[in-house]
């Protein structure tokens, strides 16, 4: 397995199907023209014997972060941050569900997030869950921000020393 930037012109999006329309739709007809725009990027997973079939992708960009709806520790830490990674999608083609490859993207999603926060420094990764998703992520660490029921975050720190 291997995660590789999406390629209209390799990997087959019309195949892909993970239950969820919204989801869908983005990966066919918006993922390509938000990376060309320099919005977003977007991650698949594909099998190496079958480079084109999409298992499942990711979505990556950043996003502003209120620091009001942190915890009391966290605003005092990152009193100066305005923005935080976001992991806008993440989903698995229904074929290929409750294998590991939903926890396998997260881990490599929080990896290149982790790198980028080395160069262009951010304090948090956030995501806003879709429907029955929240435990997913809380499982990994993701802590429901205090305004917001589905938008949870991750520190950096705790990304970081989880992955060393």
């Amino acid at each position: 397995m291997m995660s590789v930037k999406l390629d209209k012109t390799i990997h087959d999006r019309q195949q892909f199907d993970c239950g969820v329309e919204s989801l869908n739709r983005y990966l066919n007809r918006m993922a390509s023209q938000q990376s060309q725009k320099d919005n977003t990027r977007t991650f698949v997973l594909v099998a190496e014997q079958e480079p084109q079939r999409i298992i499942g992708y990711y979505t990556l960009t950043m996003t502003p972060i209120d620091l009001g709806a942190l915890p009391d520790k966290l605003q005092k830490k990152h009193l100066n941050a305005s923005s935080g990674g976001l992991i806008a999608r993440l989903a698995i083609d229904k074929r290929y569900a409750r294998q590991g490859y939903g926890e396998w993207l997260l881990v490599d999603a929080l990896s290149r997030l982790l790198q980028a926060s080395e160069t262009v420094a951010f304090p948090v990764v956030i995501v806003d869950a879709k429907e029955g998703a929240m435990c997913f992520y809380e499982k990994f660490g993701f802590i429901p921000f205090q305004d917001s029921t589905h938008k949870l975050f991750l520190p950096i720190a705790d990304i970081r020393a989880s992955l060393a």
